[in-house]
């Protein structure tokens, strides 16, 4: 009976840990959701995050670097495009979207420049603060980008296990678009990893402890 008690704990602890991650993994354009990993890079790593800063995984997630097999969604610039998760999310913390501009998205390792072009961060109202823990996430691409191939990035950092105790994890997907019509507008970009650095207050924040506001860690949002 002991062994079947311990058993029947180390089970549930399992799949507590299990329904506490997520995998980004169905993407809506045209008003289409797709099938899963479709138009999206799979992952090799399950549902667990990539927690190494120094990582190229921070790119398109553990498995990622490559597009070959991914097919590329045409989009229009200025339209919304939306990622849905296997499950909801579950860790307190920002989601960010990055762009890159890129020759091709099927062949691109995600070295390009990125650009943010939304972040989400929590909101604070009465010393309590809230974030949007959701299934999915909706993005506009911008008007004013020129056309062309990109990769499409979502980041979930979840900062629920306070550093230095914890370890901050980043949750990443990546979509590949070919952005139609739009702009001549081009916008700097950094590059990841490097983008979130281990002394930003957003990587360090403590969620539990005089937390009355916030910035989400790296680059601020370009905007046309």
């Amino acid at each position: 009976m002991k062994f079947l008690s311990t058993v029947a704990v180390a089970g549930a602890l399992f799949l507590e840990a299990a329904n506490g991650h997520y995998i980004f993994q169905q993407l809506t354009a045209n008003g289409v959701k797709g099938g899963v990993y479709q138009n999206i890079r799979p992952n090799s790593n399950y549902n667990s995050p990539v927690t190494d800063l120094a990582s190229n995984d921070l790119r398109c997630n553990v498995g990622g670097l490559s597009g070959a097999s991914t097919t590329t969604v045409s989009v229009a610039a200025g339209s919304s495009v939306t990622f849905t998760a296997d499950i909801a999310v579950y860790h307190q913390g920002p989601v960010s979207f990055y762009l890159s501009k890129v020759n091709s998205a099927s062949g691109s390792d995600g070295s390009s420049p990125w650009f943010k072009i939304k972040e989400i961060g929590p909101t604070f109202n009465g010393g309590s603060s809230s974030w949007n823990l959701a299934t999915s996430y909706d993005v506009q691409i911008p008007s004013c980008i020129p056309a062309g191939e990109y990769l499409l990035r979502i980041e979930q950092l979840a900062i629920h296990n306070p550093y230095p105790g914890g370890i901050p994890q980043f949750y990443i997907s990546c979509a590949q678009i070919k952005v139609t019509g739009g702009g001549s507008k081009t916008f700097s970009g950094v590059s990841i990893p490097g983008h979130v650095k281990v002394t930003d207050s957003g990587y360090t924040a403590n969620i539990y402890s005089n937390f009355n506001s916030y910035t989400v860690p790296g680059p601020a949002v370009s905007k046309c």
